[in-house]
């Protein structure tokens, strides 16, 4: 008989080790690492023949195409962040900090569902029924028909999914409670964790039930466990938020039935988790239109504009190193644009510590924001404030040029609706519409931008004469 093999898996990170050791060579933490069955949960061990496989159908690429079936919860904000609704015997992955509201939108989206009839099962694996019962009240879903059950075992849950009507809906709560019988691993560990998920999307696949499944997240954000499990299911979304913000947004960064990119923008009350129709307005509510310093930046979250606030401070320093502190935005972009603006700007910031904070603790990963950041700072920098009625956007290149960005008339039609009537973009931007009542500045370098905001050379004193 072939000696079994044995590996050690991180369960933090899912790395395999050949031997055991007290730090993960993967993320670099201390006695995560156990011993792992790697036949374990597939039926059978190595000595074991391997049966007979049978052949399958092949198709071709043409013929008809149907779309997707979509259950539609009628919170338009979820709706629109999962693509147009829940896709039947399809599994969606949500993970978020704990706290931010994971629960509190799965519980109203099933209250949701089961008053439009649907047949909707929440599992709770960290909460006992009565625990459920309290949050339902809270939310108003109490008089909703959705079951309950509070159970972690793979097996008992599927029996129990398999009897009656088949469920349109199943929400697991969470996937780090599951744990299965073929396995002999502890809840929550990696092995646990595949097998659990690999369990639930089969079941998915082959009723036609749509899953939701919770997962925790580490210290870094991302969702614990292995990785693999955000391949394994069709749509990965994250609930972010900062505590001292009563907004919460849910992002989707994976979605094989819709766009990725695509945002819902929730905000929390006492009564749950209320939609936010026009972000714009939530994060530009707080504005001081004579404040130096700050610029409105016209982004772009999936096919939704919004427009955000961008504050820069530059003050002298008395520091040896400058200080360089971001929030909400990428610190090697901002560094880049820093360069850029002394390299080619004549804008000395040495000896200046650089603040850049993006107002409503909403964070941008977008490239068109580097003209309003460096926007900003030049504001900062020369004391004058940017007009109020102004939106920036664009991207700005290590030579100074100011390339152009998508979705260039979807951004100026949100500023004109809600006030805006000038933007600074790039020159060469397209897609400008035609019957727009807005004074537009096409710029090709960012030393135009700082001749626009300095006014003269005289009027920005650390800006240097480039001849």
């Amino acid at each position: 008989m072939a000696k079994a093999r044995t590996q050690f898996v991180c369960q933090n990170c899912g790395t395999i080790h050949t031997r055991w050791a007290g730090k993960c060579e993967g993320c670099g933490e201390w006695n995560t690492i156990i011993e792992d069955d790697p036949t374990a949960g597939i039926g059978g061990g190595p000595s074991r023949a391997p049966k007979k496989g049978r052949p399958v159908a092949l198709t071709t690429l043409s013929g008809e195409i149907e779309d997707a079936p979509r259950i539609q919860t009628g919170i338009s904000e979820l709706d629109r962040a999962t693509g147009g609704g829940f896709v039947r015997g399809s599994a969606l992955l949500i993970g978020g900090d704990p706290g931010i509201g994971k629960s509190t939108v799965l519980m109203q989206a099933a209250a949701a569902l089961a008053r439009q009839k649907h047949r909707v099962i929440y599992v709770s694996g960290e909460e006992a029924v009565a625990q459920v019962r309290l949050r339902a009240q809270r939310l108003g879903a109490a008089d909703s028909d959705v079951l309950l059950a509070a159970e972690t075992n793979v097996e008992d849950i599927l029996a129990t999914l398999a009897e009656g009507k088949r469920p349109d809906l199943v929400i697991i709560d969470s996937i780090q409670t599951l744990w299965s019988d073929i396995v002999d691993s502890a809840p929550g560990t990696v092995t646990q964790v595949r097998t659990g998920v690999q369990a639930m999307i089969r079941f998915a696949k082959q009723t036609g039930t749509a899953v939701v499944l919770v997962g925790h997240v580490t210290k870094e954000g991302q969702i614990a466990g292995p990785r693999v499990v955000e391949h394994m299911v069709d749509a990965v979304l994250y609930f972010e938020g900062d505590r001292g913000h009563h907004y919460r947004i849910l992002r989707t960064v994976k979605n094989r039935f819709g766009p990725t990119d695509e945002i819902g923008v929730f905000e929390m009350s006492d009564k749950g988790l209320r939609e936010v129709a026009n972000p714009s307005e939530l994060f530009l509510g707080e504005r001081n239109e004579k404040s130096p310093g700050a610029a409105v930046f016209a982004g772009m979250e999936g096919t939704r504009p919004i427009l955000v606030e961008v504050q820069a401070l530059v003050a002298p320093t008395s520091l040896g190193t400058p200080r360089r502190a971001i929030v909400g935005w990428d610190s090697a972009r901002l560094s880049m644009i820093l360069a850029v603006l002394e390299a080619h700007c004549g804008v000395r910031l040495g000896q200046h510590d650089v603040y850049l904070n993006i107002a409503g603790g909403y964070r941008i990963s977008e490239p068109a924001a580097d003209l309003a950041v460096a926007s900003a700072l030049v504001s900062s920098l020369a004391g004058l404030a940017l007009p109020a009625d102004c939106v920036y956007f664009g991207e700005v290149s290590l030579s100074g040029a100011i390339r152009p960005v998508a979705h260039t008339a979807q951004r100026l039609k949100e500023a004109e609706k809600l006030g805006f009537s000038q933007a600074v973009l790039p020159a060469a931007s397209t897609e400008l519409p035609k019957n727009g009542n807005g004074r537009w500045s096409e710029l090709e370098s960012l030393p135009d931008l700082v001749a626009r905001i300095a006014g003269s050379r005289n009027a920005l004193r650390p800006v240097e004469d480039a001849d």
